[in-house]
């Protein structure tokens, strides 16, 4: 579990923000591609260096056998979609890269969950997605 709680504002030359989301995807057909600890390391890389190269801050991150949760807070100018393609775009290029039998596939599917964390705060979010393992033991 990698988090990040008590985020301040954030500020860029015109705005002052706190914009915070919780995403939610699969694996396309719920393949279990995301059994594999190499798989699952180079998921979490590719999503941390996105992050970083975005300017935006991870609050929480876990992988489950057959989804992903991640909470983030994001500069205003990307919108959630964006966010969604671009997270899941690398890190599915990336398994693509490492492995060539998902080559001709897709990895993620299409769809995603994502909430903003503004009624919620940000440290229940990240309870919530922490006790995601012991939810399925």
């Amino acid at each position: 579990m990698i988090r990040s709680s008590n985020i301040p504002y954030q500020s860029t030359r015109h705005s002052k923000h706190l914009l915070s989301y919780h995403f939610i995807w699969c694996p396309k057909y719920r393949r279990n591609i995301l059994d594999d600890p190499a798989i699952i390391e180079m998921v979490r890389a590719s999503i941390i260096q996105n992050l970083e190269s975005m300017g935006c801050t991870l609050i929480a991150l876990e992988i489950m056998p057959d989804h992903v949760h991640l909470s983030l807070s994001a500069p205003p100018r990307f919108s959630p979609a964006y966010l969604a393609g671009k997270i899941k775009g690398t890190s599915g290029s990336a398994i693509a890269a490492a492995h060539p039998s998902f080559r001709k596939q897709k990895i993620w599917s299409r769809s995603y969950f994502v909430a903003t964390t503004g009624t919620v705060s940000t440290e229940t979010i990240r309870q919530y997605i922490e006790s995601q393992w012991k939810r399925i033991k």
